[in-house]
C-alpha cells in the first residue's frame, strides 16, 4: 500500500471510529484519556506494566479517586475498553498514545527512561499504518531525537508507513470544569500526514485542536504553560514573605488586586509547589537551554524560591512554638499536593514532614484521600505512616496542626476547636481566628 493509501485508510478508520486507540500508561493522565476515547465510541486498549491497574480496569473498577468507577465499569462491560500488561498486543491498535512519567534525575536532569522503554516496546510490534503520539511532558526535541529514531530503526519509513506526533497532556486532576474533553489540544507532527491524522484523532474527543508547525513547538508550548505557573507561584510566595515582614496580609492584598478586571491573574501562596508537572517541567527547559549554551536564570530563581517554601513553613512553626520542635507532636493536615485530589507526587508535605523529623518532632498526618503515605522517590527514608482519624482525641494530643492541603469535606471548625495551634498555609481560617497563625 502506498503512503497516501496508508494515511487514507487510517483517516477513514478514525472518521468511522473503527480505529483502535491504545493508551500506554494508565495513571492520572492516561486513564481519563482512555475513557474519553471509549466514551466517543472508539475501541480502546489500555496498557500498563502495573498489573494491579490492569486488574482494576478489567474488573470495572477505578483506582483514582476523582474518576467515576461507574463510568469505568460501564465502558468496560460495554466492551469499549479493556486493559492489558501484555506488550505483545501493541501491534493491534491503530493509534498509540504514550502517557508515561518524565521525572527528574538526581541532578535535576531529564529522566526519559520511561519514554525510552515504552517506545522500545512499541517498536517491537510496530506495523505499517500505526500512529504513535507522545503526550508526556518533555523538552523540545524529544519526539524527533528520542522517539523517532527508535521507531525508524524498525525499518519502517516514518511519514509513509508509520506516523509520529506530539500532543502535550493538559490534564487538570480533580477539576470538574476543566476536563479533558473541554480543553483544546495542541498537536505537532513530524510531517504533514502525521499532523493531519493526529489532529483528526484528537478532534473526535476535544472541542478544538490547535495544530502547530512541529513537535518542538508543541513540546515548548507545554513547558511554557508550566513555567508560567511555576514563576507566578514563586512570585506570590516571595511576596507573602515580604508582606509578612511588613505586617500585611498577602491574602487581603490578593483580594484587592483581583478586583482589577485586566492585567492581573491571581495566584495564591502556599507551602510550596507539587504535582507531576510544575516542580519538574521547568527544569527540563533549563537543562535543554544549557545544552545550547544559554541559561534560564528567571526559571532557576523561581525554582529556588519554591523549593525553599517548606523550610520557611517549618521555621515559622518553630517560631510559633517557642523556638524548638524537639519532641513536639505535629499533625500535618493534608498530604496531597492539591485540594481534593489523592495525588501525593512531589507534594511539599513530604519535605515538611522530612524537615520536622530532622528537627526532632513527632509527626503524623491526616488526609482523607491518602490512607497510607506511599514510598516516595525523592524522600526514600521517611517512615511508613497511615492517616490518623481527625477527631478530638487526635487533635488535642498535638502541639500543633500544620494545614498543608485544604481538602473540601474536612471539618475545619472541629480542627480549630480542639487544636492548640494551627499553622495555616492556605488561608482556610480568618487572619484573626484564635490559635491560628498564617504562614
Amino acid at each position: 500500500m502506498t503512503e497516501a493509501g496508508r494515511a487514507l485508510e487510517l483517516r477513514h478508520r478514525i472518521l468511522e471510529r473503527r480505529a483502535t486507540v491504545a493508551v500506554l500508561g494508565l495513571g492520572y493522565v492516561g486513564l481519563p484519556l482512555a475513557l474519553a476515547f471509549a466514551r466517543r465510541g472508539f475501541p480502546v486498549l489500555g496498557f500498563d506494566v502495573d498489573a494491579a491497574k490492569v486488574e482494576h480496569i478489567n474488573a470495572g473498577r477505578s483506582y483514582i479517586g476523582h474518576i467515576d468507577a461507574a463510568e469505568v465499569r460501564e465502558l468496560r462491560f460495554a466492551a469499549a475498553f479493556e486493559a492489558t500488561a501484555d506488550a505483545g498486543r501493541l501491534g493491534e491498535p491503530d493509534a498509540l498514545l504514550l502517557c508515561v512519567p518524565t521525572p527528574l534525575g538526581e541532578d535535576r536532569e531529564p529522566d526519559l527512561g520511561y519514554v525510552e522503554r515504552t517506545v522500545e516496546l512499541v517498536a517491537r510490534t510496530l506495523r505499517p499504518g500505526q500512529l504513535v503520539i507522545l503526550e508526556s511532558t518533555t523538552y523540545p526535541g524529544t519526539t524527533r531525537e528520542v522517539v523517532a529514531p527508535r521507531l525508524a530503526a524498525t525499518g519502517l519509513v516514518l511519514g509513509e508507513e508509520v506516523f509520529v506526533a506530539y500532543s502535550p497532556e493538559r490534564e487538570n486532576p480533580g477539576s470538574v470544569e476543566q476536563t479533558l474533553t473541554r480543553v483544546p489540544k495542541v498537536v505537532g507532527g513530524l510531517d504533514a500526514a502525521s499532523l493531519e491524522l493526529a489532529t483528526l484523532l484528537y478532534g473526535a474527543v476535544v472541542p478544538q485542536v490547535h495544530a502547530v508547525s512541529s513537535p518542538e513547538v508543541a513540546e515548548a508550548s507545554k513547558l511554557t504553560e508550566n513555567v508560567f505557573r511555576a514563576v507566578n507561584i514563586a512570585l506570590v510566595n516571595e511576596l507573602k514573605v515580604v508582606y509578612e515582614r511588613l505586617g500585611i496580609d498577602i491574602w487581603e492584598v490578593l483580594d484587592a488586586a483581583e478586583t482589577k478586571p485586566f492585567g492581573f491573574m491571581r495566584f495564591d501562596p502556599g507551602p510550596g509547589w507539587g504535582g507531576h508537572c510544575i516542580p519538574i517541567d521547568p527544569f527540563y527547559l533549563s537543562w535543554q537551554a544549557r545544552r545550547h549554551g544559554t541559561r534560564t536564570r528567571f526559571i532557576e530563581l523561581a525554582g529556588e524560591v519554591n523549593i525553599e517554601m517548606p523550610r520557611r513553613i517549618v521555621d515559622r512553626l518553630e517560631e510559633a512554638l517557642g523556638g524548638t520542635l524537639r519532641d513536639k507532636r505535629v499533625l500535618l493536615l493534608g498530604l496531597a499536593y492539591k485540594r481534593d485530589v489523592g495525588d501525593p507526587r512531589e507534594s511539599p508535605a513530604f519535605e515538611i514532614l522530612s524537615l520536622l523529623l530532622d528537627r526532632g518532632a513527632e509527626v503524623g498526618y491526616h488526609d482523607p484521600l491518602i490512607p497510607r503515605a506511599p514510598s516516595m522517590r525523592t524522600w526514600r527514608d521517611l517512615p511508613a505512616l497511615e492517616s490518623r482519624p481527625l477527631d478530638e482525641a487526635t487533635l488535642t494530643a498535638q502541639d500543633a496542626v500544620v494545614l498543608v492541603t485544604d481538602h473540601g469535606g474536612v471539618d475545619y471548625d472541629l480542627v480549630r476547636r480542639h487544636s492548640r495551634l494551627i499553622l495555616d498555609t492556605r488561608a482556610v481560617y480568618p487572619a484573626d481566628a484564635p490559635n491560628v497563625v498564617r504562614a
